[in-house]
């Protein structure tokens, strides 16, 4: 009997449905105990094909490793993931932002670096991060502050990677052979379920051309709504993490990141290229049809109903015709300050160098100087947190502190002045 397989973009309506269900969030990371959680490999583990997607990490480690800053900042947004997080009173200050994300960065370079075997360092160290899930996971649940389910686990995925696969230009990825992104559509599947991710809901398909379809649904569908209507305490804990890596990487900084992670994600109004200015306005005028100019555009009328749950219900933002006809009026841009417009500037100089050959080497050197200096010599994290405290173990769980949840309306009052030692290092 033949079997009739189905088309692509069925087996992707099929997989969102899922995901987006409410079973997929009720369905906790893992339900077995702590004490019988075991690894093991999945069947369709392809041996060779996850070292090849290794080798791919490597080759564009800059750009892939960049591609996780504004994909964590993104992940804020959900809001069923930062209940947990803004719970959990382990990453709600700069000292245990920086602990919690050097950490994950240390857990992420290891997965890329050795083999995949019983008792090696990426087995130890997904072992250490699926428990971590687990117990956090019920721990949320006890002070019923949500839950660490496969919908999160799956959203969470597309926030580590989700905009490389979609934007890989952006990042100055590109494949150069014929199995590249299908090897690191591989590997991240295969981590996804050594997670606790069931194939179900593993945003990793068994294609690279469907998992290209579903990071598009899930960013039209989750994450551009999200960014537009940011749940309570977004503002907080994506800020810690970018001050807290900060640390580590002088190049991180709040006001560029958080801009050119919304409009990565293509949230209206953040735009980043002339050609990007020009569209909207195309948009706008379209909405308009014939209207004044002077009326204002809907945000919710240019982008999909978000298709997860707890966002607040705020008044709609309303794009202005006139606002986009240059740079120097545009809202969001121009509520920037002078060094966040300069780390947007230098970033389109960086990609531009690294999407050459020799840029490709320097920057690759760049980021394993960095990571080598997070793991055994943290300079900048010794002047503000102490020698000793400033030493990251990937191993121990995130520190905890009673450090308040600030509400993200203090966040869009005026702010203070940067300090001078970080604007000085803010042009590097």
């Amino acid at each position: 009997m033949q079997v009739i397989k189905q088309p692509l973009t069925q087996r992707v309506e099929q997989y969102m449905e899922g995901l987006l269900s409410k079973k997929a969030y009720d369905h906790p990371s893992d339900s077995v105990p702590l004490e019988k959680l075991e690894l093991t490999l999945p069947d369709w583990y392809d041996e060779r094909l996850f070292k090849k997607g290794q080798r791919f990490f490597w080759k564009h480690c800059f750009g892939l490793s960049f591609v996780m800053m504004p994909g964590l900042v993104a992940v804020f947004a959900v809001p069923t993931i930062l209940e947990v997080l803004a719970g959990s009173g382990k990453s709600s200050s700069n000292y245990t932002a920086f602990k919690r994300y050097v950490a994950t960065f240390l857990h992420f370079q290891s997965w890329f670096t050795y083999d995949l075997k019983p008792d090696s360092v990426s087995w130890r160290s997904l072992y250490a991060v699926r428990s971590q899930h687990l117990r956090n996971g019920r721990a949320a649940r006890l002070k019923n502050k949500g839950t660490i389910s496969q919908r999160d686990l799956a959203l969470t995925q597309f926030g580590v990677i989700g905009l490389g696969i979609l934007k890989p230009e952006r990042f100055g990825l590109r494949q150069e052979d014929p199995e590249d992104w299908e090897a690191f559509n591989h590997l991240w599947g295969v981590l996804g379920y050594m997670l606790g991710l069931e194939d179900k809901y593993n945003m990793c398909r068994r294609t690279m051309d469907e998992t290209r379809q579903v990071c598009k649904l899930i960013l039209e569908r989750v994450y551009t709504p999200c960014l537009e209507n940011v749940p309570e305490y977004f503002e907080h804990m994506a800020r810690v993490m970018m001050d807290g890596m900060w640390a580590v990487n002088g190049a991180t900084e709040a006001g560029s990141l958080m801009y050119i992670t919304k409009n990565l994600a293509e949230v209206p109004g953040y735009v980043y290229t002339e050609a990007e200015r020009i569209a909207l306005q195309a948009k706008l005028k379209e909405k308009l049809s014939g209207k004044n100019e002077n009326t204002g555009v809907d945000v919710s009328t240019l982008i999909q109903k978000c298709s997860v749950e707890g966002l607040p219900d705020l008044p709609p933002r309303l794009l202005y015709l006139k606002d986009y006809d240059s740079w120097d009026t545009i809202p969001e841009y121009k509520k920037l300050c002078y060094g966040s417009k300069y780390k947007l500037a230098m970033l389109s100089l960086f990609m531009a160098f690294y999407s050459t050959y020799f840029g490709r080497l320097v920057l690759n050197l760049y980021y394993k100087m960095t990571m080598f200096l997070a793991e055994y010599f943290p300079y900048v994290a010794f002047f503000l947190y102490g020698i000793k405290k400033s030493y990251v173990d990937m191993f121990k769980d995130p520190e905890y502190d009673n450090t308040k949840n600030i509400p993200n309306s203090e966040y869009y009052k005026p702010q203070p002045p940067e300090p001078w030692y970080r604007l000085l290092l803010s042009f590097w």
